[in-house]
């Protein structure tokens, strides 16, 4: 698609919506329109002499690997920061200038939502990748931290319509083999935008010792991702004869889970997709079967152990959620995927059996192996209490 916009003091061709975010710097940039307003000779063949090419020859000459460059899909504040970053503060052409997120430390306020009640108060984090941390303290002068979240398990993207606010970012890490959310913003766009990168940076330097020999081409997706997918859907249980529930869904690689609030701390419940060739598939209506009042366009994820039931409201959201899925069964899985199951199943069962009172001394000398273990695993400890095989059956 032409760019249908250029900016006349900088020399470059800008698309319709990133014209709008050169005009927040108007004292650096100024558009016209391509077709609408008239041009100059001296702006046409300024900008004849310079050109995107020569532009980001200069304002780009050094962009770190980890640092993220958005596209046209991403939030407006990525997008609004990386044309400061390049023109206004001129990050890229001084080094000393990315200091806030490339130091290997950082230090500050956010503002956290509560877990229980909702309000957003603040809080003082700190990142270092000296201890492969990130930690945030309910008093700005606490010694302990409340939380200790591993580098190499954060994970962090920008959700400002789900959380609320134009600079909001949701963090996840494991605590107890269960993916753990904090929802964070500050007033200051670029205050957000260098914690994004600085968490970038810090997996980035992670995982080069991690892997060592790995190429930026297999790193660089693993810094941060975006979630596949999220939105409601209604569910029902394991025998689909409980009502459909109305829950946020978010479908995070091979992980769908499912939350009764968008912004809840932990996942309801989880669903593990894997793929066509492990026998997974998904239909685009429910089975007969299925009982009780639902939204209309049902989905049905087939698994090796049972069938698991959605419903939409509408049948683009259907054909959306559909897609996604289809997505996720039609790719193979990797090794780390079969591993990352296992760990839920075993977590899950922990979680349950600690109510019911057992004993999993012995669950450390059991070595499970995907797929054919783990029935077994299941099985060993399932007569303790019949929350535990009915509980993990949703992660299975």
């Amino acid at each position: 698609m032409c760019p249908e916009w250029a900016s006349y003091t900088l020399g470059v061709f800008v698309c319709h919506s990133c014209s709008g975010l050169h005009r927040n710097i108007a004292q650096i940039s100024k558009v016209k329109s391509l077709l609408l307003d008239p041009w100059s000779s001296s702006e046409v063949e300024f900008i004849g002499s310079v050109g995107n090419i020569a532009a980001k020859a200069k304002y780009e000459q050094i962009v770190p690997a980890f640092y993220y460059q958005p596209t046209s899909k991403d939030c407006i504040l990525l997008r609004d920061q990386w044309i400061r970053a390049k023109y206004e503060r001129k990050e890229f052409m001084f080094v000393e200038r990315q200091e806030p997120y490339s130091a290997g430390y950082r230090e500050g306020c956010l503002l956290k939502r509560g877990r229980d009640n909702g309000q957003y108060l603040s809080r003082k984090f700190i990142l270092t990748e000296r201890e492969g941390v990130l930690k945030y303290f309910n008093k700005h002068d606490a010694r302990e931290p409340k939380a200790i979240m591993k580098i190499s398990t954060v994970n962090a993207t920008f959700q400002p319509a789900k959380i609320g606010v134009p600079h909001g970012l949701q963090i996840t890490y494991l605590k107890d083999n269960s993916t753990r959310n904090i929802f964070v913003y500050h007033e200051d766009g670029k205050e957000m935008v260098d914690w994004f990168n600085a968490i970038r940076a810090a997996r980035y330097h992670y995982l080069q010792v991690a892997f060592p020999g790995a190429s930026n081409s297999e790193l660089l997706p693993k810094l941060t991702r975006n979630y596949i997918k999220e939105g409601y859907m209604e569910k029902t249980g394991p025998k689909h004869t409980e009502g459909f529930k109305k829950r946020w869904f978010t479908m995070d690689e091979r992980r769908l889970m499912y939350f009764k609030d968008p912004l809840d701390a932990y996942a309801r419940g989880e669903v593990f997709i894997g793929s066509k060739e492990n026998s997974y598939s998904v239909l685009p209506y429910l089975p007969s079967s299925a009982q009780g009042t639902h939204w209309p366009f049902g989905i049905t994820i087939v698994t090796p152990d049972r069938k698991f039931l959605f419903a939409c409201e509408t049948e683009e959201d259907q054909k959306s959620w559909m897609a996604a899925f289809q997505i996720v069964i039609n790719r193979p899985m990797l090794p780390r995927e079969y591993a990352g199951k296992q760990m839920k199943v075993i977590s899950c069962i922990k979680r349950e059996s600690t109510n019911a009172n057992v004993d999993f001394k012995k669950q450390n000398q059991t070595s499970v192996s995907f797929p054919k273990n783990i029935f077994y695993f299941v099985n060993q400890y399932k007569h303790t209490s019949p929350n535990v095989l009915k509980k993990t059956r949703q992660y299975i």
